[in-house]
């Protein structure tokens, strides 16, 4: 079969068949289209645009303004023996696993293209820096999907954790000791807020607008795989492979979703028939390994960059399978195969049903606080360092 993917010409054949029958579907199914495109439009408003935006400037910010390179002193002697990175790279992470997908992506890039991290140092950020936030797994997963603060609680520390033993066994690609350090430009040119906050905000702003475009593509892409079969075709052979073991069909139409588009996933789990430990596991599952429509969206950032995808995708299928089997073992330890009805808590508002200015609110804030933090710390090492050079000249 790698034969044939090699050959230019049976891969261009199989993009014309997938298009082609993508087309006759979209004029078979007209009014279902655009239903899924016009709830795909909502996602975005009402989550995507409020959650991203905010931290998109925020990450911007962070890079043109040399911020993250403060964060050397204070978080280097962490990341160095943990990653084998430089202090600068964990900014990415941290606003990785608070932004949400695909912020930490974002940022990563940004680091080595602007000439603050190696390539190799970036590739490996890849692997681990591109996680789901809080907002999205305390939120609509863990309150809207499980009705339940707990399971939210629970699935983002197995989200975190999975994240940080992925960058342990990524830490020696590509690692070359020090010598690796020479290769990184740390001094880059020097930008003021008032030049730099125009440009984070357009950049911020087309960016969101991109992954906006993917999360109603896929909407659409998972809607039409339904209504042709294909997708309940595929989960009801796989769900009598996997009877033995108590898997649904609904618990692997829900896979399947959500490895096409993480969101439509783990929003399907809601009425899967299955015990809270085994939604839990794939719901890990899925916001680990983040879909293709998340992939695209960071592909798209790649661009001409020169960076490899090879270590981002292994990083997030390992992130995925990491995180399923941290929540399969505290499922073991802590009962949670018992009936859902018995952990449910009262129904509360999700985060996707918010309207618009109170998710972008919520957003602000957080953006606002990581801002603030960043600033305070940036600040302090400024004043130390300066008072540092002081001494030396007199």
């Amino acid at each position: 079969m790698s034969r044939y993917l090699s050959k230019a010409r049976f891969r261009d054949s199989c993009f014309f068949l997938g298009i082609f029958c993508m087309l006759l579907a979209l004029v078979l199914h007209p009014t279902e289209s655009v239903a899924a495109a016009r709830s795909g439009v909502e996602l975005s408003m009402n989550v995507i645009l409020p959650s991203l935006f905010p931290f998109f400037v925020l990450s911007t910010l962070c890079i043109r303004l040399n911020l993250l390179s403060s964060l050397n002193h204070l978080l280097g002697k962490l990341m160095q023996p943990l990653f084998h990175l430089s202090g600068c790279c964990s900014g990415a992470y941290l606003l990785g696993i608070v932004g949400g997908y695909p912020v930490g992506a974002r940022t990563a890039i940004g680091l080595y293209e602007s000439g603050q991290c190696s390539k190799e140092e970036a590739e490996r950020m890849l692997s681990f820096c591109n996680n789901s936030g809080p907002a999205f797994i305390l939120g609509v997963v863990g309150a809207g999907v499980f009705s339940s603060s707990k399971v939210g609680l629970w699935l983002y520390g197995a989200h975190v954790a999975a994240s940080i033993l992925v960058g342990i066994l990524f830490r020696n690609h590509g690692y070359h000791g020090v010598a690796l350090r020479s290769a990184v430009q740390t001094h880059s040119k020097p930008v003021s807020f008032y030049e730099a906050f125009p440009e984070a905000v357009k950049s911020a702003f087309s960016a969101t607008l991109n992954i906006c475009a993917f999360v109603i593509f896929f909407t659409v892409v998972i809607r039409l795989l339904f209504l042709s079969g294909i997708l309940k075709a595929l989960a009801g052979s796989l769900a009598y492979l996997l009877r033995d073991h108590g898997v649904s069909t609904e618990l692997i139409e829900a896979l399947l979703s959500g490895i096409i588009e993480m969101t439509s996933g783990v929003w399907s789990l809601r009425d899967a028939a299955s015990n809270l430990g085994s939604r839990m596991c794939m719901a890990a599952f899925i916001l680990g390994w983040a879909g293709l429509s998340v992939h695209c969206q960071v592909l798209s950032f790649i661009g001409s960059s020169g960076l490899s995808t090879k270590t981002y995708f292994f990083g997030k299928l390992l992130h995925g399978i990491l995180s399923g089997g941290i929540i399969l073992i505290l499922s073991k330890l802590l009962g949670w195969d018992a009936p859902v009805s018995a952990y449910l808590a009262s129904e509360v508002t999700t985060l996707a049903r918010l309207q618009f200015p109170t998710a972008l609110f919520t957003s602000l804030c957080a953006a606002a606080v990581c801002w603030l933090l960043m600033t305070v710390i940036s600040a302090v090492f400024l004043r130390k360092n300066s008072g540092n050079s002081e001494k030396k000249h007199v």
